[in-house]
């Protein structure tokens, strides 16, 4: 599969997850957890595909997204956190909601910058082939991702 299709097919899922998380309740409890939890494993497994495969061969094949990939990474540091953060917490507390809230915001603006601003170059720098090649790296990396939000490396940075 192509990289950058892998990568939009993420964001979808996380983005279904998200519209469920707003359709539920303020009491759904245990759904909202079970959501948030979906979110945290999905969120820490394509930032990671991300950091260790897809952004080092965007920043190779087209030097000048360097600045979108630092950017990114940052973005990354600023959601891991909050996964890190969302992970512990309990879904009765008040700010459990709001902390999701502003998750969704952040990823939203990340996913909307990636996919209409420099999806598009990477796309014109790499080709088919190495799209394609790049896509079955990120398949495997997938398998090695950690669970935990904090262990990705632009959580330490």
């Amino acid at each position: 599969m192509d990289g950058i299709v892998l990568l939009k097919d993420d964001h979808k899922t996380v983005e279904k997850l998200f519209k469920q998380f707003e359709k539920a309740g303020d009491t759904a409890h245990t759904e909202k957890r079970k959501i948030a939890d979906q979110v945290i494993q999905e969120l820490t497994t394509h930032t990671w595909i991300e950091e260790k495969v897809f952004y080092p061969a965007a920043r190779e094949a087209a030097p000048d997204t360097k600045d979108h990939v630092l950017e990114s990474i940052e973005e990354h540091h600023v959601v891991l956190w909050m996964l890190s953060e969302l992970k512990n917490l309990d879904p009765a507390d008040e700010r459990f909601d709001a902390k999701m809230t502003v998750l969704i915001e952040n990823v939203r603006h990340h996913v909307e910058e990636e996919e209409k601003e420099w999806f598009p170059e990477v796309r014109k720098a790499m080709g088919r082939n190495r799209l394609t090649e790049l896509g079955e790296q990120m398949e495997e990396a997938k398998k090695k991702a950690p669970h935990d939000p904090l262990a990705v490396p632009s959580a330490d940075e």
